[in-house]
């Protein structure tokens, strides 16, 4: 097992990672590509758990705060020689979703890791959740000279817990279950309208 490099050098080399993909010249389009299609990126426990969500209003700042995920991911997998299970760092539910939606930008963030010579990770078979405010992941953060994760989207485990509960609830009253996995919506006719 990799020991995880110290937490100030993590984000000192995030930091520059971050300042290297906003400086290419295919940061705008990655920015904007991603935020193109909010519909794309429907999930039942990610984006969900954030209070009062609106796309039109949280995709600029959770975009920000999965660029940054990625650089600490791509700061710890190039301080530990390529350990890409070290660098899949843990992260919150809504940070991860949006992470989803950067690296769907497939094409360009090739194009724009390579010539920058850094890696963006990501591998779902690697992803652990947990996020803490007090982990490894925070500390990082911090040492990176970002300030506290915003905790509109950096969501501590025990919270998420919480809101995954309640959101089940609803779910499960409107016939989804398992958080979006699975459901008995037949489709066979028209839902009749609360208006009647």
């Amino acid at each position: 097992m990799t020991t995880m490099p110290d937490t100030v050098i993590v984000g000192h080399r995030a930091a520059q990672i971050r300042e290297l993909v906003r400086g290419s010249e295919e940061y705008d389009r990655l920015a904007e590509s991603t935020r193109m299609y909010p519909e794309c990126w429907a999930t039942f426990t990610g984006y969900p758990i954030i209070a009062r969500r609106d796309l039109a209003t949280d995709a600029e700042p959770l975009f920000e705060e999965a660029l940054r995920a990625l650089c600490l991911k791509a700061a710890v997998y190039e301080l530990t020689h390529g350990d890409e299970a070290a660098a899949e760092l843990i992260v919150a539910a809504p940070v991860d979703e949006m992470v989803h939606a950067i690296l769907a930008q497939y094409t360009l963030c090739v194009r724009m890791t390579q010539g920058l010579g850094i890696t963006f990770v990501h591998m779902t078979d690697r992803e652990r959740f947990g996020y803490r405010n007090d982990g490894y992941t925070h500390r990082c953060y911090v040492a990176a000279g970002w300030g506290e994760p915003n905790e509109r989207y950096w969501i501590d485990a025990a919270e998420t817990g919480r809101r995954m509960r309640m959101l089940d609830a609803r779910y499960t009253s409107i016939g989804i279950h398992d958080s979006g996995r699975r459901h008995d919506i037949d489709f066979s006719r028209e839902p009749v309208s609360a208006l009647g």
